[in-house]
């Protein structure tokens, strides 16, 4: 499934709760955006995860956000096209 090659994987953690972010997501536009979501009582703020599939959270003063980043084996199928969700290794069979 990889043929030796890698991709870098940031996961967002939000009050405990985690998400692989999708390849095409820009980390520093979507960092402006819930730093400027923390100025407001509520916002939410998109974004497109592995499996392609959109989330949006509520983003509060208050919410606790941690960023990380690895290096992973390739997955050609994590493209962020909402339109073509994925779950599992099964999806290639």
């Amino acid at each position: 499934m990889t043929d030796g090659k890698t991709m870098i994987q940031t996961e967002i953690v939000f009050d405990g709760s985690s998400y692989l972010l999708a390849q095409d997501q820009n980390i520093d536009d979507l960092r402006e955006r819930i730093e400027s979501a923390t100025k407001t009582a509520g916002t939410f703020v998109d974004m497109v995860v592995v499996g392609n599939r959109a989330v949006s959270v509520l983003i509060t003063p208050t919410t606790q956000v941690t960023i990380s980043v690895a290096t992973v084996a390739y997955d050609p199928r994590d493209t962020g096209d909402v339109d073509f969700p994925y779950t599992g290794f099964y999806d290639e069979l």
